[in-house]
């Protein structure tokens, strides 16, 4: 949740992967690849994305996102991302162009204001997580109906440490989330991101919590789009007019491209409503952890990898702006930005066109060269910043 309230659209992304569906995790020993670096192992399957090793000379220690330079051994499988086990195969090695990343570095983490409305019964762990990604200086604001002394006697009878957080200060804040003047109180036009998550007082009927947490996310969205600045549009009919002129939705829409608003979702029929109004990603909590431990059932070593991915250190999925891997007007294949990022070492899985409403997964074509747009992002597998 917390990795999907600070980067927009990656909780379709984890949706598709641990979904089965589309395309997951495998792990599969390919002898013909021995001996080959990791850097040319990558752009060997036109079916299949390759991020990672487990070496059997380490006693099947999983790698995700190797140094190019390791050299595959005897008894080392690779793991990919692919739409099927039986769907992948290597392929003599393409003919690519391989060039330049034109930035050479991310910038430094800047200090967040987040906000979580709502109440959760682990609500200490996920500000121990927080507090491991965000940069110092950061700010977590609590509103819920629950009292701050109360607050604090739980996070501790949790196992929270106070002492021990060292990038994020707790801000207190008391009132009920559904109550617009409430909502109001609160500088909502000034935080990254937020989430509403499923509250522990309805916690026992999803219809309920999805109901409160809908009400939630409206108000807020409300609330932002009021506090924004006058906006002209230019409509279909070539006529300059407001926003406040046009749909109300409309004016939400403009709010949610200001700030990230996850809304914790525990019955998948809520999604649609999600999904069609684009004012919200989402995350829907139980089913994602269902997926998980469905794809763990039927291959455990998958476990080491998503471990990996979920935990505060290490490499995790994150979205990438093109202009990390290429320049403005410059046409590579897939293959080719797979190689650009590899020289910032980071493992490119798929793409997110401009005007797309959802991501590509293991792109079926690897090898035509395209014009990628400056608003086109990727999806990385890249070390926690």
């Amino acid at each position: 949740m917390i990795q999907c309230a600070r980067q927009p659209g990656l909780a379709q992304i984890w949706e598709d992967i641990l979904g089965f569906e589309n395309c997951e995790f495998y792990i599969k020993r390919w002898p013909q690849l021995v001996g080959m670096q990791f850097e040319d192992v990558l752009i060997s399957f036109p079916d299949a994305v390759p991020c990672g090793i487990k070496m059997a000379s380490y006693g099947g220690k999983i790698i995700l996102n190797p140094d190019d330079c390791y050299v595959l051994q005897e008894g080392d499988e690779v793991i990919v991302i692919a739409e099927d086990d039986d769907t992948y195969t290597p392929a003599p090695l393409p003919k690519v162009r391989r060039g330049y990343p034109p930035k050479d570095f991310v910038g430094p983490k800047s200090p967040e204001r987040i906000l979580f409305c709502g109440w959760r019964r682990d609500m200490e762990d996920m500000i121990m997580v927080l507090d491991a990604f965000l940069a110092p200086g950061s700010e977590l604001w609590m509103f819920n109906d629950v009292a701050e002394i109360d607050r604090e006697r739980k996070l501790i009878e949790g196992g929270l440490d106070f002492s021990r957080l060292e990038n994020i200060t707790l801000v207190h804040r008391e009132g009920n989330a559904v109550i617009r003047r409430h909502l109001e109180s609160l500088p909502l036009e000034s935080f990254d991101s937020i989430l509403i998550l499923a509250d522990e007082s309805v916690e026992d009927s999803a219809i309920q919590a999805d109901s409160r947490s809908l009400a939630t996310l409206l108000l807020i969205r409300d609330i932002q789009a009021k506090r924004l600045p006058y906006k002209e549009a230019i409509g279909s009919d070539g006529f300059r007019r407001s926003l406040s002129e046009g749909s109300w939705m409309g004016e939400m829409q403009q709010a949610s491209d200001k700030s990230v608003i996850i809304s914790e979702i525990l019955d998948p029929r809520t999604k649609n409503l999600l999904y069609m109004s684009k004012i919200s990603d989402y995350v829907l909590s139980n089913e994602l952890v269902s997926m998980a431990l469905a794809m763990v059932a039927e291959d455990r070593q998958i476990n080491y990898v998503l471990e990996e991915l979920f935990a505060e250190q290490g490499n995790e999925l994150q979205i990438r702006q093109s202009d990390l891997y290429l320049r403005e007007d410059e046409e590579l294949n897939f293959f080719e930005v797979m190689l650009r990022a590899r020289q910032r070492k980071e493992v490119v899985i798929g793409y997110r066109l401009e005007d797309a409403e959802r991501a590509i997964i293991n792109p079926p074509d690897k090898v035509s060269r395209r014009r990628w747009s400056p608003k086109d992002v990727f999806v990385a597998i890249a070390e926690k910043e």
